[in-house]
């Protein structure tokens, strides 16, 4: 049985990384409930979250399995599955009051890690910042105030995953660089 309803985030209340996906995975968070659960991003995603101590496990199978996610609120820019898995920029706009709502609540976020280029495009729409000055790159930092840094990530897909585009020593890699950098406010280690 599938949920098959709009899909709020998920994770610490008072974080301050948000992790900004695109929409509901048709056969995971559609299916579960739960943002980034049940499907293959996920199961990507986790492994590297855990190795970072981000998560207490390295799985997100349900919305019972006791997943729980240390200074991490994860949601998704569309709160449904979008037809054929590419949303209109008609749904983007619908759904951009709800995502803004839902980041009023977070008081404490100080990095925001987007998961593709439609989530790091939609994040700085949201911002009402001139999209000219922001390249998606995979481990560009952006400084947009003092206390707030925007970071682009591939997403964790299979597409992106299999074909070696992102590989979890990367994530890994970029999940470290955001503690150091950013939560621990140390100088990034020289490349």
């Amino acid at each position: 049985m599938y949920w098959g309803k709009p899909i709020t985030g998920f994770g610490d209340l008072h974080a301050e990384i948000l992790v900004l996906g695109l929409a509901p995975a048709a056969h995971g968070g559609n299916r579960t409930g739960r943002v980034f659960t049940g499907d293959k991003s996920a199961e990507f995603l986790f492994k590297c979250l855990y190795l970072t101590k981000f998560s207490n496990q390295s799985t997100s199978e349900n919305v019972n399995d006791g997943l729980i996610l240390y200074n991490i609120y994860m949601s998704l820019v569309l709160k449904c599955v979008p037809p054929n898995d590419k949303p209109t920029s008609e749904e983007l706009s619908n759904c951009f009051y709800f995502l803004e709502e839902e980041i009023k609540q977070l008081k404490k976020i100080k990095v925001v890690l987007t998961l593709g280029k439609i989530a790091f495009d939609s994040y700085i729409k949201l911002l009402n910042l001139p999209k000219k000055n922001f390249k998606f790159t995979h481990g560009n930092f952006y400084k947009i105030k003092e206390d707030l840094t925007l970071i682009a990530c591939y997403h964790p897909s299979p597409r992106n995953v299999n074909t070696g585009r992102l590989n979890k020593e990367m994530m890994v890699n970029l999940l470290r660089k955001l503690r150091d950098t950013v939560i621990n406010k140390k100088k990034p280690h020289p490349r």
